[in-house]
């Protein structure tokens, strides 16, 4: 039921979708390949493990140097940054929504600056790796994460690349809520700053790459308004530790 209802409201909040009326700035209309990565979190509760997605993003604009240029667009309902990596002009996004409607301002973004779903890069927390641990995925399923599943219900698409970015499962009888809403200790702090800069490392990786990684075997394209089957996406995962060399990052 609250899936069902989350979904009606990712529909009504798209009935606002962007549309050229409100206006393309001139930075949109650029030669060449533009990718967009996305840090999913609560508005108003950064720093939590919940929206580690966000801190992740932060770390990538201080690299870029460009974190001094968050703008509101309201069109967007979030944050940008426009930015680039090589030849690859990047738009960087911060929703100013909650996680479980977070695809809204993915959506609207990627319409507004023409960005495909295969060209969008999530960032987001995941409860089933440990703090320490960070995963590219290359499409498929949301895994019961409400920010992923909101994007993939708003896009209509699953081939959106992620990085994962472990906070590890509550210990005790802490509830999971209460988990990823809660903020790092001192001593996960310690390592989360280690992540931080892993995290950005494979970022800049992935965005300095040519082409999209894609299974050769499966559809470039899709019908209008239909779904990558997630059968057909195939998932290679990078993991890195920050007790190991990121350059030696093993599979998971």
């Amino acid at each position: 039921m609250r899936r069902l209802l989350t979904r009606v409201i990712n529909r009504v909040l798209l009935s606002e979708l962007f549309t050229p009326a409100m206006g393309f700035e001139a930075e949109i209309h650029v030669q060449g390949r533009r990718r967009m990565v996305v840090g999913l979190g609560n508005v108003g509760m950064e720093g939590t493990r919940h929206s580690v997605g966000m801190a992740v993003l932060g770390t990538l604009a201080t690299r870029l140097g460009v974190a001094d240029r968050w703008r509101g667009d309201k069109h967007v309902s979030g944050e940008v940054i426009m930015s680039e990596v090589q030849d690859t002009h990047v738009v960087l996004l911060r929703p100013r929504l909650l996680m479980n409607v977070n695809g809204v301002s993915v959506a609207k973004a990627a319409a507004k600056y023409g960005i495909k779903p295969e060209d969008i890069l999530l960032v987001h927390d995941e409860l089933d790796k440990p703090l320490g641990k960070i995963a590219i995925k290359h499409g498929g399923s949301a895994r019961g994460h409400n920010g992923v599943r909101s994007c993939i219900d708003c896009l209509q698409a699953d081939v959106m690349p992620r990085l994962r970015v472990g906070i590890s499962r509550p210990t005790g009888k802490t509830s999971v809520e209460r988990h990823v809403l809660g903020r790092f200790s001192t001593e996960e702090q310690k390592v989360l700053d280690s992540v931080l800069v892993q995290s950005v490392d494979l970022l800049i990786s992935q965005l300095s790459q040519q082409d999209s990684k894609q299974d050769p075997q499966s559809s470039s394209s899709s019908p209008a308004g239909g779904r990558r089957a997630a059968q057909k996406t195939k998932k290679r995962e990078r993991s890195a530790s920050p007790a190991e060399d990121s350059a030696a990052a093993a599979q998971s």
